[in-house]
């Protein structure tokens, strides 16, 4: 943390009970970390390098991250989305998105001769082994998450005749599996701390003998970034997070924003904010999702100042280093491709 910037957040100990003062000098708590992580850049980084080494068209299985700004900047330079492997001319080169694909995907990528590059995040692939090594080892697997998403529907791919999703703790209540001592559970690397917490627990209530993971599925950044917002909410009048509806990490910082009290509201960019919100306001905290660029906060910010938030102090409440290499595929198609074909893009 930065011990200036915190002691200005904290000054005064009634500062969560006070009603905002239109007298005080406002202000934006801008959050650190914040937007993209490791395995937003690894994605998007795939489909530029992809782009430049082999030139339009890339075709894109699904959005490479979800945010809407990034997914139309890369359709731009060439990248095509589909929802399904059919939509890729056969023998086309394709690159599965940072959410994963189950089994199935890659077959019929393999049976329609697809040139396959796996921007899958190193994180979601962890996930995806230990579903297949409990699988192996005789367990009912319960995958904690949201069933529309794309993450959850590749995991559930790897073991889909053993495996359940759940989404609350009502719905641990009402499972049923052949062997209550043979259970493991995994989660969506995306979800809230707090919602996951509450649904391990309710399973191993039920489950006594539950098996998990070593180390917990939810992602690095997804935490950070929300233990961010639980440190600065309380001395904010509104959160506002910079993120894509789809986005399953953006949706959980508003939920824990105001969990805590703090409204909260998820935003694509300035263009999103409704001026009715800031009535009232002194203090406007700003993080975004890991999948939002920061030129989309930087915006947020400018507008902010024009309203009148000319004060802004970057709270950094941990540092965060993390880096991912590229995929094989990646790395040697870049060292295989012909020099000209980079320098003509």
């Amino acid at each position: 943390m930065t011990t200036s910037t915190l002691e200005t957040c904290t000054a005064g100990p009634d500062s969560t009970t006070q009603a905002p003062d239109s007298s005080k000098a406002k202000r934006v708590l801008l959050l650190k970390p914040r937007g993209f992580c490791a395995g937003v850049v690894r994605a998007i980084d795939i489909v530029r390098i992809a782009l430049e080494t082999f030139g339009a068209p890339i075709y894109v299985r699904r959005e490479i991250v979800h945010n809407r700004f990034v997914v139309n900047e890369l359709a731009e330079k060439g990248a095509i989305f589909v929802e399904d492997i059919d939509q890729v001319p056969e023998g086309a080169r394709v690159i599965y998105s940072a959410h994963g694909v189950s089994p199935a995907v890659r077959q019929h990528s393999k049976d329609r001769s697809l040139k396959v590059i796996d921007a899958t995040c190193p994180l979601v692939t962890k996930v995806h082994v230990e579903a297949v090594k409990f699988a192996k080892q005789g367990y009912s697997l319960v995958l904690i998450g949201h069933r529309d998403h794309d993450e959850i529907e590749g995991t559930l791919g790897e073991a889909p005749d053993v495996t359940q999703v759940v989404s609350s703790v009502e719905e641990v209540q009402t499972l049923e599996v052949p062997d209550p001592e043979r259970v493991a559970y995994l989660t969506q690397t995306t979800l809230s701390l707090d919602e996951s917490r509450d649904i391990i627990h309710a399973l191993k209530m039920k489950f006594p003998k539950i098996a998990g993971p070593h180390s917990q599925d939810i992602c690095y950044a997804t935490e950070n970034r929300q233990v961010a917002v639980k440190n600065v909410a309380h001395n904010a009048d509104l959160v506002l997070v910079v993120g894509s509806n789809n986005s399953s990490n953006s949706n959980r910082l508003v939920e824990v924003s105001r969990n805590l009290g703090t409204k909260g509201y998820l935003i694509d960019n300035s263009e999103a904010i409704d001026p009715e919100w800031l009535k009232g306001v002194s203090t406007v905290a700003v993080t975004a999702g890991a999948s939002a660029p920061e030129i989309l906060v930087e915006g947020v910010v400018s507008y902010l100042n024009a309203k009148g938030f000319g004060e802004v102090d970057e709270v950094e409440v941990m540092p965060e280093n993390v880096r991912f290499g590229l995929p094989p595929e990646i790395v040697q198609a870049i060292q295989s491709a012909p020099k000209t074909t980079a320098a003509s893009v």
